[in-house]
């Protein structure tokens, strides 16, 4: 037992302050009954927090307030994503906002799940998984999936030049390039809008 609780304590620091994890991201370091164990003591001890059924938090510390930091929305909707087994991906409201294309900050974070659509209570936040069908969870990289679902959400009319240099300013060049190697899973219009943002990334990339 000790053991297991040494390797998970070394795993959750290399993790880096602010992760968020379920007993299931351990199962390779023991039985889950183990693993259940060890992280009721380290939240006993202190170094971690149980947030909510199933997550467990490694806080981060303001250093102005002396406080421990709140989880990361992103962070306990993918940790959800992993305990069900689930591909969660943010919504389009939530994409738009995150891209700074939206100053609307839904009262439920919304994320696409290809789970069963239900709510999940961690604290004070409460975040709605929907379903969505296979074709909307689409096999590319989540950065590439966030600006899709962004522009679906503002829609083919709302794509503006400001749209596009906001997208644009959110992305290294490389993960322009990215986002036209996967707009082929996307609506052509989506693909169009996706050569816009990377313009001249290829230019920055080679110079």
């Amino acid at each position: 037992m000790q053991a297991v609780q040494r390797r998970l304590r070394s795993r959750i620091s290399s993790s880096g302050r602010g992760a968020v994890f379920t007993p299931k991201d351990f199962l390779d370091i023991g039985a889950r009954d183990a693993v259940d164990q060890a992280l009721r003591r380290l939240v006993h001890r202190g170094f971690i927090r149980r947030v909510g059924r199933g997550l467990y938090h490694y806080p981060r510390t303001n250093a102005q307030l002396g406080i421990d930091m709140p989880p990361r929305i992103d962070d306990l909707a993918q940790a959800i994503g992993r305990q069900t087994g689930s591909r969660v991906t943010p919504s389009g409201s939530v994409a738009a906002n995150r891209l700074g294309l939206s100053k609307q900050v839904p009262a439920k974070p919304t994320y696409l799940s290809d789970g069963r659509s239900r709510d999940v209570r961690v604290g004070k936040t409460t975040i709605r998984l929907k379903h969505a069908s296979p074709k909307r969870l689409l096999p590319v990289r989540p950065v590439s999936a966030e600006v899709f679902l962004a522009l679906d959400y503002l829609g083919k009319d709302g794509i503006t030049e400001s749209v596009i240099q906001s997208i644009r300013k959110h992305l290294t060049p490389s993960q322009c390039q990215q986002l036209v190697r996967d707009a082929r899973y996307a609506a052509d219009w989506i693909a169009d809008a996706a050569r816009r943002i990377r313009g001249n990334a290829e230019g920055l990339l080679n110079g």
